[in-house]
């Protein structure tokens, strides 16, 4: 537990500290062109900037997430003069774990399998366009394939599939200097499922919160912390996590991501999105249009996987084998 409580602790106070540095080296610059770009911002057409956008997406596997890519996009239902109604879909083909390294901790993902995302969202900018929030929801898909375990349990001959779900909703804040996102991700159905005859999956109830700051309008850097329940109580507890994301080109962005909690350990990823389309407006007014508080508008929600962790229940039905004749 204390080795738990100083690596959540460092895991925090690094991030702060980069969170810290950004605003100090960016402050400067945003408060002297902070007048000349209210005005170009407050001259912007909406109808101008939010435009379908398409792409693809891909990611390494995480905390109970797969290694995956896919392709997505977005679609403005409605533009009005200060909001945007969307709908925002992808799909993803989720490959097998790294050998000896699952994703759920025991039992191996296996590929291949297709998995769906769909959220529908209402985003709006205030009377100055200095903030943006927004609240979104959805439903989210996940087959999964298993293979074998990384625990020397063998299962071979008895790998099963299995069919998880959730609704999700979010809720999101923000400027030009600083974003925040709260969700909460709830399996539906049938929650817990056999992989095979000693383990058994189950998609974990999270909750959290995210907190960024944009050292520039490319840079983000974040921490957060959520609380995950599920599995039969297995997984149940609390976890940080901190991402730095940069936007390489208009509409080019990478990731990386650090997380920690009892269940899963640490777990470091990386992923990639890429989305093309978007705004039509004249070259002259570029740099505003990747402010952080308008590009948001067309950025495609996040948290999207169902986040899954394997147990056995079984452990009690082994047969004991002593060193001696009984």
């Amino acid at each position: 537990m204390q080795r738990s409580l100083r690596l959540s602790l460092s895991l925090s106070g690094v991030a702060a500290l980069a969170l810290a540095n950004g605003a100090l080296l960016s402050a400067a610059a945003q408060e002297a062109g902070g007048a000349e770009d209210l005005g170009d911002v407050m001259s912007i057409s909406l109808k101008d900037v939010v435009k379908p956008t398409l792409g693809f997406q891909g990611a390494l596997q995480g905390a109970g997430t797969p290694n995956q890519a896919g392709i997505g996009g977005l679609l403005p239902l409605s533009v009005g003069d200060n909001s945007v109604w969307f709908l925002d879909a992808l799909a993803n083909v989720n490959f097998a774990d790294r050998e000896g390294d699952s994703s759920i901790i025991n039992t191996d993902v296996a590929g291949t399998t297709v998995s769906t995302s769909t959220r529908v969202g209402y985003r709006w900018l205030n009377s100055d366009r200095s903030w943006m929030f927004g609240v979104n929801g959805g439903y989210d898909s996940r087959p999964m394939n298993t293979g074998g375990t990384d625990t020397g349990i063998i299962v071979s001959g008895t790998e099963k599939s299995a069919f998880f779900q959730q609704v999700a909703v979010n809720a999101e804040a923000v400027s030009n200097d600083w974003d925040f996102n709260a969700y909460a991700l709830i399996p539906v159905g049938d929650t817990e499922q056999k992989l095979n005859w000693y383990y058994q999956g189950g998609a974990l109830d999270t909750y959290g919160l995210d907190v960024g700051y944009f050292i520039t309008p490319e840079l983000n850097a974040s921490v957060g912390y959520y609380y995950q329940h599920g599995d039969a109580g297995e997984a149940d507890g609390s976890g940080v996590l901190g991402r730095l994301a940069y936007e390489m080109s208009s509409g080019l962005t990478a990731g990386v991501n650090i997380s920690y909690d009892e269940a899963f350990d640490t777990r470091v990823s990386a992923d990639i999105k890429a989305r093309f389309g978007g705004s039509s407006t004249t070259a002259q007014r570029k740099e505003v249009e990747q402010l952080p508080v308008i590009n948001v508008l067309t950025s495609a929600p996040s948290n999207r996987d169902v986040r899954v962790h394997d147990s056995s229940e079984r452990e009690e039905q082994l047969p004991v084998v002593h060193p001696w004749p009984s």
